[in-house]
Order: C-alpha cells, then sequence, then structure tokens
C-alpha cells in the first residue's frame, strides 16, 4: 500500500465526459445520465484499506442523496490482471455486500481516471448541475486507524452548499488513499500540472 495524496483538478472545469461499462456489462454514459442538480465521481476500488474504511457510509450517504436527485458514480481505474480482488466479480460482491444504489464503473483503459487527475483511492469529485467542478477532496478526515469517525462532512457539506446554491470553501483538503494500481507503462506524470 502507497498512500498517496490526490491532485488538484482546477476548480470550474468541466467534466470529462466518458463512457464506460459496470460490472455486469451495462453502458454508462455521462453526458447521458447527469441531469442532476449535483454528481459525485468517486474513484475507488475493492481492496484498498482506505476505501474499505468508507464503503458502508459511502453507500449510506449514496442512498441518502438519492433522495435528493443527486447522482453518485463509482469508477473502479485499476489493473485488475495484476490485482484480481478489484476484478469485475468482486466489484460484484461490493455492490451486493454494501448495497450500492449507484453505478460502479470499470476503467479499463485508465484513461478516465487520467482525465481527471486521479492518483488514489478514494478520490472525490463534486461537479454542479452544470457539470463543472466545484470540490475535489476528501470524504472526511477520518483514515484506517486514526480512531476519528466516518461521517462524510467534507462531501456532505459540498454537496449541500450546491444544492442550496451556496458558495463552497475553495480551501479543500485533499483525499487520501492509495495509490492508483497502474498498468505497466501507463502511469501518468502529474507533475507538470498546477494544484
Amino acid at each position: 500500500m502507497t498512500l498517496t495524496g490526490s491532485t488538484k483538478l482546477t476548480l470550474g472545469v468541466q467534466a470529462p465526459d466518458f463512457k464506460l461499462f459496470d460490472a455486469g456489462g451495462k453502458e454508462f454514459i455521462m453526458s447521458e445520465a447527469s441531469n442532476t442538480p449535483a454528481t459525485v465521481i468517486v474513484f475507488m476500488c475493492n481492496h484498498c484499506p482506505y476505501v474499505k474504511h468508507l464503503k458502508k457510509s459511502l453507500a449510506i450517504f449514496a442512498r441518502e442523496y438519492k433522495a435528493r436527485e443527486v447522482a453518485v458514480i463509482g469508477i473502479n481505474p485499476n489493473d485488475a490482471e495484476k490485482f484480481p480482488e478489484d476484478g469485475p466479480s468482486q466489484m460484484t460482491r461490493d455492490m451486493e455486500t454494501f448495497d450500492y444504489t449507484f453505478p460502479y464503473l470499470v476503467d479499463s483503459t485508465q484513461e478516465v481516471a487520467k482525465a481527471y487527475q486521479a492518483i488514489c483511492t478514494p478520490d472525490f469529485y463534486v461537479f454542479d448541475d452544470r457539470l463543472r467542478l466545484a470540490y475535489r477532496g476528501q470524504f472526511d478526515d477520518s483514515r484506517p486507524g486514526n480512531d476519528k469517525p466516518v461521517t462524510g462532512n467534507d462531501l456532505r457539506s459540498a454537496v449541500n452548499a450546491i444544492l442550496d446554491r451556496r458558495p463552497i470553501r475553495r480551501s479543500q483538503a485533499p483525499s487520501v488513499g492509495c495509490s492508483i494500481k497502474w498498468k505497466a507503462n501507463n502511469a501518468p506524470d502529474y507533475s507538470r500540472l498546477k494544484s
């Protein structure tokens, strides 16, 4: 496990469009499915301890905010050949175990993760009703072993601000987790990007 902090995709940018499939082969097209007041995209996987730490709370968050028409989209960018626990069958198991009500998609080429400048799991992005980036950061400040409760307060605060049409604070704590498991020679170079 390599502890990694998320990068800083520029606030206000338009959400990169994508077409991905879930573990069962159902197609999902971002631009066709996001006519909502807010959209949350989380790059996640099955085996990362940082994702495991908040799976139950993420599922609760998604169910709660679905009632407010907020879209949540999970994307698994990890190399499932090297990390079989992140493969489609295990994704299906997680969906059933944690009762995910949101699409959990496979980024097999890892191009979507690159487009979003994702670097760790979990990595959260929140877009407004025009799919402009309003928040990129942590779920909350709970981590495995730090004894802080998993609340989702940072993500909730951002989404609530969008729904209430209030400004979101510009200072946003980055998400922290395991590095994305890139395929051989596929890791992006984000060092040249502005934060």
